[in-house]
């Protein structure tokens, strides 16, 4: 019976120890598809140019079973709209999640527009399905006509539809009423 007891005891570390390898062999391999330094790449539409993506650091990592493409070393982005005027989003750290099209930029993070919009947070999404811009941390919003600051506010790519959760700041509103002189 203390044989039976040995054997089965030996069985279960050598089973254990060989479970421990096949777990590790297992293990995700975080090794990129490919690293590229100096990275720049343009997007066009019908020979359009519509944006320029660059950074220091390009790692791709699409093997992975969520594949996506990191800028560890900070991203910047120049976006052309149809009239050609250029806008840019900036940030310390950038990661694209390929199956989602989410845009994940971290680490003062400025988005500025051609017409003098800025806008400051230390994190932004850019949902590129939905055309749709977003934050749910503190941002700081400046433009020639409002200056705001908050908690959370999301947009689209132009800017004309903006919902702010938690802000405060201020406003230059035009008096459109004309007096009437006699």
């Amino acid at each position: 019976m203390n044989i039976v007891t040995v054997i089965a005891v030996t069985m279960f570390f050598s089973c254990e120890s060989n479970l421990k390898e096949v777990q590790k062999m297992n293990a995700l391999n975080k090794t990129p598809v490919g690293v590229a330094e100096n990275f720049v790449l343009k997007y066009t539409d019908s020979t359009k140019l519509t944006a320029v993506v660059s950074g220091p650091v390009y790692e791709d990592y699409s093997n992975q079973p969520f594949p996506y493409r990191e800028f560890p070393k900070g991203v910047h982005v120049d976006f052309y709209d149809e009239d050609n005027q250029k806008s840019t989003v900036s940030a310390n750290y950038g990661i694209i999640y390929l199956n989602t099209k989410l845009i994940d930029m971290q680490g003062n993070v400025i988005l500025e527009t051609y017409d003098g919009k800025r806008l400051n947070a230390p994190q932004l999404y850019w949902d590129q399905n939905n055309q749709w811009i977003f934050t749910e941390g503190d941002y700081v919003f400046t433009s020639p006509d409002l200056n705001m600051k908050g908690i959370g506010i999301d947009f689209n790519k132009e800017f004309t539809v903006v919902s702010s959760h938690e802000n405060s700041g201020s406003a230059v509103v035009k008096d459109d009423a004309q007096t009437e002189t006699e």
